[in-house]
């Protein structure tokens, strides 16, 4: 068996900034991860890809909202579980492609995911994560305030959006399909945009509106399947403390220990960096060894140790 590296994109990384985010654009940012990725493969990695989908799913609303008049609007559930399709289709070909110029084989599948949450949640009495487009006046929004029972805040100065509960992950639904396909050898894409959220009630499955952050289960996926790498790809190339500063000091290596008593002083911004530790506490914590946060470009180069920030107990 290879080792099993799981790999988590942002989706804000397949969006290079002034770009219009056109799928050809985000194919593009796709091949130049895959190709990384694929370093990674040769040695002797078996990866599980996941992603983050914040603009993606955006898009998907706006498309949605604009075209309410028309057709029905679509649920947030419905919109994540459309965002990984569509880009797990661009993730999945373009690794079939690279694998076929490169004489690799290996199969790719991409697994549409939902993602346990507890409806009693405390996230769920505290809505905290904007999503969807941005409106001038709260009286646009008044019909889907009283008929669906949105809650909506003022966002910078920019308008007004919809906020909905971050909840954490208790279970990848998915996880012994994933887990068969990584013992028969395949790419996985998985956990597109955190996992679709879904509440058991009664027994039965139901999707939920609500958006789990990417890196979480992300952690929680690598942790369920046993991961021997855990990697987070973001903006920076390493973890940084004193980043707001005129010297921020990068980080090569972190222990669990440093990483706790950072989170304690401040160091890691609350919608940011913040998440991405916590994280990968949560794996070490749950038998995993080693995590590396780094930027896309860079994901080989810090898994042969010359860059990234590499967590250990």
């Amino acid at each position: 068996m290879s080792k099993v590296a799981v790999i988590a994109i942002g989706g804000n990384s397949l969006i290079k900034p002034g770009q219009r985010g056109t799928v050809e654009e985000q194919f593009e940012a796709v091949t130049s991860t895959v190709e990384n990725i694929y370093k990674i493969i040769e040695l002797g990695y078996n990866v599980v890809i996941t992603h983050g989908n914040g603009p993606q799913v955006g898009n998907i609303l706006i498309q949605s909202e604009a075209g309410k008049h028309q057709v029905p609007s679509l649920p947030l559930h419905y919109c994540g579980a459309f965002s990984q399709g569509g880009m797990g289709y661009m993730i999945q070909q373009v690794a079939q492609n690279v694998f076929a110029r490169e004489g690799h084989h290996q199969d790719v599948a991409t697994i549409v995911t939902q993602v346990l949450v507890d409806q009693n949640d405390p996230a769920f009495e505290n809505l905290t994560k904007p999503i969807g487009p941005f409106y001038p006046s709260i009286e646009e929004l008044q019909h889907r305030i009283d008929e669906h029972g949105w809650v909506v805040v003022e966002d910078a100065g920019r308008g007004y959006r919809r906020v909905v509960a971050s909840p954490k992950p208790l279970e990848i639904i998915e996880q012994t399909i994933i887990k068969t396909l990584i013992k028969a050898g395949d790419m996985v894409i998985a956990v597109g945009g955190g996992g679709i959220p879904v509440i058991r009630e009664d027994g039965a499955l139901q999707g939920i509106s609500a958006v789990i952050d990417k890196d979480f289960a992300s952690s929680l996926l690598a942790s369920e399947i046993n991961a021997d790498l855990f990697i987070i790809s973001t903006g920076v190339e390493k973890v940084a403390i004193n980043y707001k500063s005129d010297s921020p000091q990068w980080l090569n290596s972190l222990n669990m220990e440093q990483c706790r008593q950072y989170l304690d002083n401040g160091e890691f911004a609350k919608g940011s960096m913040m998440p991405k530790i916590e994280a990968s506490l949560n794996f070490l914590e749950n038998g995993g060894s080693e995590v590396i946060i780094t930027s896309p470009e860079k994901l080989y180069d810090a898994v042969i140790g010359e860059t990234g920030t590499h967590i250990t107990k």
